[in-house]
């Protein structure tokens, strides 16, 4: 039976429910993965995690030393899944219009959630914006194999109804010329594949072969002028 395909603010309002703060399945599980290894390699004093979700993330921004560690949603229902901390404040804003001055942070981190975002030029000039200079971005997109095999992303609610959630496709072409037009250098691109041996990973191995699933980048904004 066809599941219905909801916006991703009507689907993370009703994923909230069964929405655990932990990579959960295979392809949160390769994201991290690299994800993880990538912000373990920063010192930060201030981070912003967009489209924190229930807040994975933001446990390893604190790892990295930042005395102010921000996560930020459009979904007051996924935020309300965050353990806060005075450490770790919690802001309910679009992604694309975030309510921070100008070189706020010094590390942001964004997992999974540009999917949700058509504007990626827009998106991205306001992270570059809310960056200071010699500051970090690390974010995750689905890999375009997502696009290219027509995959689509689903889960189920707390009834075991599977829902389907919308979500606008990306090229890498696409993610390094706005990158490129943001200011931002990058430093780093990762396209990794699912490393898990489960049944469900072996199912998709045998009927896709091993694409990349998730596409990482890593960026730098440039010192200014001296």
């Amino acid at each position: 039976m066809k599941s219905d395909v909801l916006t991703p603010q009507a689907a993370y309002d009703l994923w909230s429910q069964t929405y655990p703060p932990i990579a959960h399945n295979p392809l949160m599980r390769v994201e991290q993965d690299v994800v993880e290894r990538l912000i373990a390699q920063q010192r930060a004093t201030r981070a912003l995690d967009v489209g924190t979700g229930s807040g994975r993330y933001l446990p390893l921004l604190a790892a990295t030393g930042a005395r102010v560690v921000v996560g930020l949603d459009f979904s007051s229902a996924m935020l309300a899944r965050c353990a806060g901390s005075p450490r770790r404040g919690l802001v309910l804003a679009d992604a694309c219009r975030l309510p921070f001055r100008r070189a706020a942070f010094d590390l942001i981190n964004a997992s999974l959630m540009v999917g949700d975002v058509r504007d990626l030029d827009g998106w991205t000039r306001e992270l570059a914006r809310t960056l200071t200079y010699g500051g970090h971005l690390i974010y995750s997109d689905f890999h375009p194999s997502w696009a290219q095999h027509s995959w689509r992303r689903t889960f189920r609610d707390a009834d075991g109804r599977t829902h389907e959630v919308a979500f606008q496709p990306h090229a890498i072409d696409d993610h390094l010329a706005a990158l490129e037009r943001a200011g931002l250098a990058v430093q780093a691109i990762r396209e990794p594949r699912f490393k898990d041996d489960d049944t469900s990973v072996r199912e998709f191995r045998r009927q896709w072969g091993n694409p990349p699933v998730v596409a990482v980048f890593h960026a730098v904004k440039p010192h200014g002028p001296q």
